[in-house]
């Protein structure tokens, strides 16, 4: 398949020229259109309009123009068949062997703050599409590129032989369709309204990577990213080894938690679970106290800051194996003490909240609304005791915590750091028991979370027995009373949030 005549047509222009010129100069007819026209124009290469091809005017403000027999006509014509190149002659229409082209803006376009939907509507490209689909049926016969990081690929084929190889091809039509069916994804989902879910989910998202392989080796796995502009699938990595699959997921838990503590912050994550947390006046102190909750766990693990990671901080992370140190920004200074661990991962991650949690089942997808902050303002005494202020300053500590504990959770907390974490038990009173053992003496005069109401009196006799003196706990039980009635007994505070926070 020669190549003897490309169509241009290009909202994102970054290297059409270029793409341009040497296609001329290897004798390759050039058709555009509109801004595409004018670039080339302005560059000084010839350029046949496309309607001179047609033998019609650009109408409606320029949404009909390529929408025409003469040029799909040219597109869609298979080669192979002598009836199609009978009917071309038949109507005088040329085939045409390279179409390039992108899209609208459509997913910038919705992204930016109070964009009208008359904005968004005009976003919505309709020539493209088509002659993108057409040109990738056609992959046979013709060609087409719709990223500026292919064209060196296609003007080195094209210097070479004059054509584009049918491997290239097949694999530039793959291409297109995934571009187009994002495309169409965005506005599938622009049109859903507030708080419906789509009768049919339609996922997509750019390879940021492939990995080594996935939890397992024995696993394959690639990373991708779905556009937002936070979060750990927009970090920048500034030094280490690649990341892993559970480097990932880790990062992933440690920048959602910091990202809610309002103080300087830290965060240590094994296994998606935090085994230490803290806030202080701080960087260095929070993340000190975060490491004395569970020193043996805190080994190879990932650690996430809520602040510019100074020297001192950096410094401090150092003194044990740490696998990932999330930050919103690293110092020079500290990125010099981090870098003289080789393999120490360093990743620069500007927090933020998923519009949607999603998790795949067999066979399926579960979607829901993210779980959002929830500061525990509103919480409600339901005990003798109050919590006096240190107290309740810990147990919204303590509560925002928990909502990142693996369920049934359980979470002691003392001066702003987290003492003893209970996570992943099939039981709430196994989880308040190894919160307590982890605390050890810690524990005395702590205050405890738990993610959801205690179903019996037991767990809150074993917080109790460990020395906490306030807990914060949705409520909702049928033995709400009993329970209330234990603390009482037992001199603790108890306030009710009215909201579970289960992490599955």
């Amino acid at each position: 398949m020669r190549v003897l005549r490309a169509l241009l047509s290009v909202y994102d222009k970054s290297g059409v020229v270029e793409l341009a010129q040497s296609l001329h100069e290897s004798g390759v007819e050039l058709i555009s259109s509109g801004g595409t026209a004018g670039a080339l124009r302005s560059a000084g290469i010839p350029v046949t309009g496309v309607a001179e091809v047609t033998g019609a005017p650009e109408i409606l403000g320029g949404r009909v123009k390529t929408l025409h027999p003469k040029i799909h006509g040219g597109i869609l014509a298979d080669r192979d068949k002598a009836e199609h190149l009978a009917e071309l002659d038949d109507h005088s229409i040329a085939p045409i062997d390279l179409v390039v082209c992108n899209l609208y803006p459509f997913e910038r376009t919705v992204a930016e703050p109070n964009v009208s939907e008359n904005d968004a509507v005009e976003q919505i490209d309709i020539g493209g599409p088509a002659m993108v689909r057409a040109a990738a049926k056609n992959f046979s016969s013709v060609a087409v590129v719709v990223s500026p990081a292919r064209y060196r690929s296609v003007i080195d084929a094209i210097k070479t032989t004059g054509s584009v190889p049918i491997d290239l091809r097949r694999e530039l039509a793959g291409e297109a369709f995934s571009h187009t069916a994002t495309y169409d994804a965005a506005i599938a989902s622009y049109f859903t309204g507030p708080g419906e879910w789509p009768k049919r989910l339609v996922l997509s998202g750019d390879k940021i990577m492939d990995l080594r392989y996935g939890e397992n080796p024995h696993q394959e796995a690639a990373f991708y990213r779905t556009g937002a502009p936070a979060g750990v699938a927009a970090a920048h990595q500034l030094h280490g080894k690649e990341l892993s699959y559970n480097n990932i997921l880790d990062a992933d838990a440690a920048t959602g938690l910091v990202s809610e503590i309002v103080g300087c912050g830290a965060a240590i994550i094994k296994h998606s679970n935090p085994c230490g947390a803290a806030q202080a006046d701080g960087l260095e102190v929070a993340y000190r106290k975060a490491f004395e909750c569970d020193p043996v766990s805190a080994f190879g693990g990932i650690v996430a800051l809520n602040r510019t990671c100074d020297r001192a901080t950096a410094a401090a992370i150092t003194e044990v194996f740490t696998e990932v140190v999330c930050a919103p920004d690293f110092s020079g200074e500290a990125l010099e003490v981090l870098r003289t661990k080789k393999s120490l991962r360093v990743m620069r991650v500007e927090p933020g909240l998923p519009a949607t949690s999603l998790r795949s089942v067999t066979g399926g997808w579960l979607v829901q609304s993210p779980d959002g902050i929830d500061p525990a303002e509103d919480a409600r005494i339901v005990t003798t005791r109050e919590p006096i202020p240190a107290e309740w300053s810990d147990l919204r500590f303590a509560w925002t915590v928990a909502r990142h504990v693996k369920s049934n959770a359980i979470v002691l907390v003392k001066d702003g750091a987290a003492v003893g974490i209970g996570a992943g038990q099939m039981n709430r009173l196994e989880s308040a028991e190894l919160a307590a053992r982890r605390a050890g003496e810690r524990s005395l005069g702590s205050v405890c979370a738990s993610d959801a109401f205690f179903p019996f009196r037991d767990a809150v006799d074993a917080i109790a027995d460990s020395g906490a003196r306030a807990v914060i706990q949705p409520g909702g039980s049928v033995r709400d009373d009993e329970v209330i009635g234990a603390a009482d007994e037992l001199g603790l505070a108890m306030v009710f949030t009215g909201r579970r926070h289960f992490r599955h």
